[in-house]
């Protein structure tokens, strides 16, 4: 899968297996704009043909087994800006999240399929009916890494959507809300012990 996808020219930047059985996660990007969800895609189609060539049944849904104790799949989304990724940017990134709170359920509402499922608040995921961020904190909806906190600057992640969420609707819905000129309540960030 990683070498099929670097020879079709695209940004992986990382595999790993999972909790899961079975479970393998990739990284796509970093990617710019529209083409975030352009490469997402063909790496879906590239990930079916390299299991069809080796008669593995493959499944994008967000929590394939639901007894026992597991973790679903999220397609988890990092996110930055120009101004997130310079001196002071981590105040922007804290502003965006408050308007990402702020239309939490416009959100969920698009970030895929099944997601009831996953977003229970257990298993490393927020509850899909409340909204949380922290630093480090693989419980809330939207992270903080803790090097962007240290810096002051960087990136933020959108662990809601699900592992077979369409990126063009993500992507678009993320930049639309954070890119809104609008005054919304500050939230208090979750703290690790709060996971």
């Amino acid at each position: 899968m990683y070498r099929a996808c670097l020879y079709a020219g695209l940004e992986i930047s990382g595999t790993n297996g999972e909790v899961m059985p079975g479970q393998q996660e990739y990284q796509i990007g970093p990617c710019v704009g529209i083409d975030a969800g352009d490469q997402l895609q063909m790496s879906r189609y590239i990930l079916q043909r390299v299991c069809e060539e080796f008669q593995v049944y493959c499944t994008l849904h967000p929590k394939p087994i639901v007894e026992g104790d597991w973790n679903g799949a999220g397609m988890h989304t990092n996110v930055s800006t120009k101004s997130m990724r310079e001196p002071g940017g981590l105040d922007i990134i804290k502003k965006a999240i408050y308007k990402l709170g702020a239309k939490h359920q416009e959100h969920i509402a698009v970030y895929g399929e099944g997601n009831e499922l996953r977003l229970t608040g257990d298993f490393e995921t927020a509850s899909m009916d409340t909204f949380s961020y922290g630093v480090a904190n693989r419980g809330a909806s939207v992270r903080i890494g803790r090097d962007t906190e240290a810096d002051g600057f960087g990136y933020f992640e959108d662990r809601r959507p699900s592992s077979n969420a369409d990126p063009y609707l993500v992507t678009g819905k993320i930049m639309a809300t954070i890119m809104e000129d609008v005054e919304v309540d500050e939230i208090e960030a979750l703290n690790k012990s709060e996971a």
